[in-house]
């Protein structure tokens, strides 16, 4: 969040996406109609090469990258040819380097690239005419020496391949428990040996007949299916993607659809200062901002509300708890949000992390709160070089925020509402650069292990898209803010999940109710505003999954998303409550 208009990681954001040594760039769903994309195999097994071979350095990611070295008139072509859909748009991209290397489709686009010294992506789109085929190839120069090639996508629907069985119908959901989920799906034209049931690209499960039920499950987790017939020929094209949701999910209280916002407590910035019982009933999570440290490294938290000096109308401590409590008695969750664009919060020790639980505590019971806003900014959050596991997190500042954030949701127990608010380079920017790799900006996707280790505690995440610089997203192309398209891009990535850049590890998508689409509530609030419009046809999109434009969600249509969230409550009113008056009412008529 922002007390300036202006991003304070908004120029390093840039640096990044013009320096970084870029990271993997596979997409969240089995969309790669290649086989043995990333020659994972040890071998060029689904490739026809000449003067090639796999090699086990230099990679961009996984044990194995593809070595072509031209030789005489001969330039080292690798292709392959895959079924695909008449008059259908693919993408195409892959991580060369070395010499010069080409990438393109037989009678088709291309593209080319002569970086000698990292792994640089190529990208290309392409229409299919009337063809039911299509011939992917990379090749060097002649004489010109060695390149190397690495995780290669084609990414668009399959065609057939002659003798394999139809597509079957999108998987339906039948009961559902805390650790199963049953599903059955249309049987698919022509012969038919059995089915695979795939959860991004692993098979969960293999059956003879159209239903199947996958279990050994945990309570209240989100899983995507696709369903795929086979016989001796081959595989099917997969189905469409269903989403199922385990139950014994916890009760936050919140409606299906909820509006958030921030609250200036503790400074009017400009906007004018709100009373908490002035705020609108709209709001059903308000967040107060901030609380902030006494020093960067402190963890020692202080919640100071605005001063009669700067918030002439400020009301009184015993009227402000008072107002609280009025709002909670309506069903509303107040929080306490934590740091923001000036409260820079470090715990570097444990010492540091005892401290946070301790003070943060203390606002919570002072003024009755219902939980904690996690909005670290700046330099809050970074990865020590080598903290390359998302999963495993060594780096002390996000170690530590974490046994914190646990040692919180465990002393208030299941009713403790945790949201977070990142900003895109902590979170999305970790698809293409991560901080732990030690190369460029140590922030970026930084917040992954935090948001991660709490996902089964997190209430909301509603990362800010605004202030940001252009973000690349599943599709592999760039997505700038202040549209529909970038809204519905980047929240297709929380949900349909993502490989963390030069890793190889996937970051799971959360559940459509764990995730709210954040806003500038007006022009003044923040870069990136959207207009009403803009933003109810990127949340159909998510919804519903129609008016997406060009755009193919990843993750599927997530009728639970959780809604909106603005900077701020108190900007909304200076621009007569625009953000509050179109957007309530449209929440409320979504199914």
């Amino acid at each position: 969040m922002r007390r300036s208009r202006l991003s304070a990681t908004l120029a390093a954001f840039v640096l990044a996406l013009s320096g970084l040594a870029a990271g993997p760039a596979g997409s969240a769903e089995a969309a790669n109609l290649l086989a043995n994309p990333g020659f994972e195999a040890g071998s060029l097994s689904g490739w026809t090469c000449a003067n090639a071979t796999t090699v086990s350095t230099p990679v961009h990611g996984g044990s194995h990258a593809l070595a072509g070295t031209p030789v005489g008139a001969d330039y080292a072509q690798c292709s392959q040819t895959v079924s695909v859909q008449p008059n259908t748009t693919y993408t195409v991209s892959a991580w060369v380097r070395g010499n010069p290397v080409y990438l393109g489709i037989t009678g088709g686009a291309s593209t080319w690239s002569g970086n000698a010294s990292a792994y640089n992506q190529l990208s290309l789109t392409f229409t299919t005419g009337n063809q039911t085929s299509a011939q992917l190839y990379l090749h060097g120069w002649y004489g010109a020496g060695t390149y190397y090639a690495d995780d290669v996508v084609l990414d668009g629907p399959g065609g057939s391949t002659p003798g394999t069985p139809g597509a079957p119908g999108t998987p339906a959901t039948g009961a559902v428990t805390n650790s199963s989920i049953a599903l059955s799906w249309g049987a698919a034209a022509g012969a038919v040996t059995g089915y695979r049931v795939y959860e991004g690209s692993s098979v969960v499960a293999t059956v003879t007949g159209t239903s199947a039920t996958i279990s050994g499950l945990k309570a209240c987790e989100t899983h995507s299916y696709a369903v795929a017939a086979y016989n001796s020929a081959g595989e099917s094209p997969k189905s469409a993607t269903t989403s199922v949701t385990t139950t014994g999910c916890v009760d936050t209280g919140l409606p299906k659809h909820s509006l958030i916002g921030y609250l200036h407590s503790s400074f009017a910035n400009g906007s004018g200062y709100v009373r908490m019982a002035d705020v609108p009933a709209a709001w059903d999570i308000i967040d107060l901002a901030f609380g902030e440290p006494t020093s960067v490294t402190s963890g020692d938290i202080r919640f100071t509300r605005c001063a009669a000096t700067e918030c002439p109308n400020v009301e009184s401590d015993a009227d402000f708890t008072a107002a609280i409590k009025a709002k909670q008695a309506q069903g509303k969750k107040v929080l306490i949000s934590i740091g923001g664009q000036n409260g820079q919060v470090q715990l570097t020790t444990t010492a540091a992390r005892d401290k946070f639980v301790s003070s943060v505590s203390a606002i919570i019971d002072k003024y009755g709160l219902n939980g904690l806003d996690v909005d670290f900014e700046g330099h809050s959050l970074s990865l020590n070089a080598g903290d390359t596991d998302f999963r495993n997190p060594t780096t002390p500042v996000i170690v530590n925020l974490i046994s914190a954030l646990k040692s919180l949701k465990a002393k208030y127990g299941s009713g403790f509402v945790l949201t977070m608010a990142p900003e895109t380079f902590f979170v999305q920017v970790g698809y293409q650069f991560y901080g732990g790799s030690g190369t460029g900006d140590a922030r970026t996707g930084a917040y992954l292990p935090v948001i991660h280790a709490l996902r089964d505690s997190l209430t909301v995440l509603h990362v800010q898209d605004y202030n940001s610089g252009p973000v690349m997203g599943l599709d592999n192309q760039y997505h700038n803010m202040g549209g529909a398209e970038f809204h519905i891009a980047m929240t297709d990535m929380l949900k349909a999940g993502f490989t963390v850049a030069n890793t190889g590890q996937f970051f799971p998508g959360l559940r459509p109710d764990q995730i709210a689409v954040g806003l500038p509530a007006a022009v003044s609030a923040g870069n990136g505003y959207t207009s009403p419009t803009d933003v109810q046809t990127a949340v159909n999109c998510l919804v519903e999954g129609s008016g997406c434009g060009s755009y193919t969600l990843r993750g599927g249509t997530s009728p639970a998303l959780r809604g909106l969230m603005t900077w701020s409550i108190n900007w909304d009113k200076y621009y007569n409550w625009e953000f509050q008056n179109s957007h309530e009412p449209f929440l409320n008529s979504l199914p």
